[in-house]
């Protein structure tokens, strides 16, 4: 008779780690920032130019734990350059980096940049989310092959695999398709040294979710089979599971937090996206 195989003690902690978290001053970035501080990660935080944003980051974590160490860095993803001096401020911070998450994105739906063409979008879209995440993923990626146990996050979209009508839905499936193919991509390249994976969410409440019309409203608690938007922080634990060493026989996924798709959910809205 085969022996009873002992319980193997996961441990979902994260003491002793470092976590880059890019496009961390608000939303989404923020909420894995929080997290990953709650678990007792150190940060190195990344915002392009909001500073209120980023400290106001920087002392939640602290506030939920005073034992971490907080790094912030201010660089502007659409400039190669600026993602070459992330890198290295990045890894120089504390000594070196055992998870990274690309969550920077630009914002093109709200602010300035919403006036802009389909074209001036799709190329901030392409330049600031794929080029930057493959880049620097690539970069740091590499120097966290000696970091035992280290692990990346990219973040893709839950409808990029089956498509979405409209401008935004063909810009992004562009741009958060070619992550989560990258992240595949990566893993391999990196294996066995480093764990790459891709959180794909679906509708979560953001700003602009906040500020929706009653259409958008509708549409996210219809197409999800739980009935209600997702918030930043389901992505949070998604991403600190991840990161965590419970997730080591977990590489080269892309995980959907969407609260299971509805695909029969959808009755497309006559005329243009607004």
């Amino acid at each position: 008779m085969q022996t009873p195989r002992e319980p193997v003690p996961y441990e979902f902690g994260l003491s002793g780690k470092v976590a880059a978290v890019t496009g961390a001053a608000s939303g989404i970035g923020r909420a894995i920032a929080l997290q990953l501080a709650s678990q007792g990660a150190s940060l190195i935080l990344h915002t392009r130019s909001n500073d209120h944003g980023l400290r106001e980051t920087a002392n939640l974590a602290q506030s939920l734990n005073d034992r971490i160490e907080v790094s912030l860095i201010f660089e502007d993803f659409a400039d190669p350059n600026h993602q070459d001096r992330f890198c290295q401020k990045a890894w120089e911070a504390q000594g070196g980096v055992d998870i990274l998450v690309n969550n920077a994105g630009v914002d093109v739906l709200t602010g300035a940049n919403a006036s802009l063409s389909f074209e001036e979008k799709l190329e901030l879209v392409y330049r600031i989310d794929v080029v930057s995440t493959v880049r620097i993923a690539r970069t740091l990626g590499q120097q966290m092959r000696t970091r035992p146990g280290s692990a990346i996050i990219n973040i893709g979209w839950d409808q990029a695999d089956h498509g979405m009508e409209g401008d935004s839905g063909e810009m992004f499936a562009v741009s958060k398709g070619a992550i989560m193919a990258f992240s595949k991509s990566l893993a391999k390249s990196l294996a066995p040294d480093v764990r790459v994976n891709c959180v794909a969410p679906g509708w979560i409440q953001t700003a602009w979710g906040e500020n929706s019309s009653e259409y958008w409203q509708s549409r996210a608690q219809r197409e999800s089979l739980v009935g209600t938007w997702g918030l930043p922080e389901d992505i949070a634990a998604a991403v600190a599971y991840l990161a965590s060493p419970a997730a080591r026989f977990i590489n080269g996924q892309v995980l959907p937090v969407n609260g299971g798709f509805n695909h029969g959910g959808h009755s497309p809205r006559p005329g243009k996206e607004s």
